[in-house]
């Protein structure tokens, strides 16, 4: 088969399309022919050489796939070849083929082309676990998503607006913010121009978020926890604003707040099966709703990733970008 290697750390060049041996299902496994991958954060990291692969995964970059099953391994029972899926990886998703344990496999909801659906998975697990099973977000909350336009954002929007909250995003500039509000967004804060903080109180007659989605780490964290209703929940996901910040305690017990962050990738195999099940259960009623879909900015081929990856560089895009092998 082919896959996206990364011969050496870099830039969006270092991504390499070259051929590989073919993966072969082991005990609970199976391996799906890739129909679509989709280009995460995680896998930039990858690329420049700060993120590397849980042990036992994939070296190749992708966390999420969409597919068919063409192999089946021992142990495996309620799937079976030509099964459409998508699939929460561990990496290996910018390839032709790979193996993924059976806990990690989704069906493809009808509501949703095959192709498409290799937009969900990593972003729905995502937000699911952070925003519902640890921060426990509840109807006629406020949720405060940073990065709305992102694929996780655009879904976290989805899912918390669909469970009744009412949903605050940051974004960078007017186009975003409008495609953010098409999907439910009520508070919309250009952090370009606007103090998020100020915003949220403002909007909220003083009280803050319940709960906060953030990707940007340190460099938020003042904010966030100024931010934050009493009772609140922040929820760091992303450290794109850096790794160590100042934390004032004292705001945060007076807020009587918490503060959690996680990551998917690395969690062990019970972990990522707990998730994908509570998705399966709680979330993909969602997509076959239609109150849920994954919102794409641009289909290229899996040949083509650096230039997806330089996409994802410039940081104009809304929503998901896919790699179609």
């Amino acid at each position: 088969m082919h896959a996206i290697t990364i011969p050496e750390p870099g830039g969006p060049e270092a991504l390499v399309w070259a051929e590989v041996p073919d993966p072969v299902p082991g005990e609970g496994e199976v391996v799906v022919d890739v129909v679509a991958s989709a280009v995460n954060r995680a896998d930039v990291l990858q690329r420049q050489g700060f993120y590397d692969p849980p042990p036992g995964a994939s070296p190749y970059p992708g966390l999420e796939c969409a597919g068919r099953i063409s192999a089946v391994g021992p142990g495996v029972a309620g799937w079976a070849v030509g099964d459409e899926v998508c699939a929460l990886l561990g990496g290996g998703g910018y390839a032709e083929k790979v193996a993924v344990p059976v806990g990690q496999l989704l069906p493809v909801p009808a509501a949703v082309e095959l192709v498409d659906a290799a937009g969900l998975p990593e972003v729905v697990s995502t937000v699911w676990s952070n925003v519902f099973m640890i921060a426990h977000l509840r109807p006629g909350e406020t949720l405060l998503v940073h990065g709305g336009a992102s694929g996780i954002g655009t879904a976290a929007i989805q899912m918390a607006t669909s469970a009744g909250a009412r949903v605050a995003v940051t974004a960078g500039g007017a186009d975003k913010l409008t495609r953010c509000q098409e999907l439910g967004a009520e508070i919309l804060i250009n952090y370009r121009e606007q103090d998020f903080v100020e915003e949220i109180k403002a909007a909220t007659d003083g009280r803050g978020a319940d709960v906060i989605l953030d990707i940007m780490g340190a460099k938020y964290l003042e904010r966030n926890v100024d931010a934050l209703a009493v009772n609140g929940r922040l929820a760091v996901i992303g450290m794109q604003g850096g790794v160590k910040g100042e934390l004032n305690l004292g705001a945060l017990l007076a807020k009587r707040g918490a503060i959690t962050a996680t990551s998917l990738r690395a969690r062990p195999a019970s972990e990522k099966a707990a998730i994908v099940s509570a998705v399966r259960e709680h979330v993909w009623p969602l997509v076959a709703s239609g109150d849920l879909r994954p919102v794409i900015d641009q289909r290229l081929a899996m040949s083509d990733a650096v230039e997806a990856h330089r996409a994802l560089d410039a940081g104009s895009h809304v929503g998901k970008i896919l790699l179609l092998t």
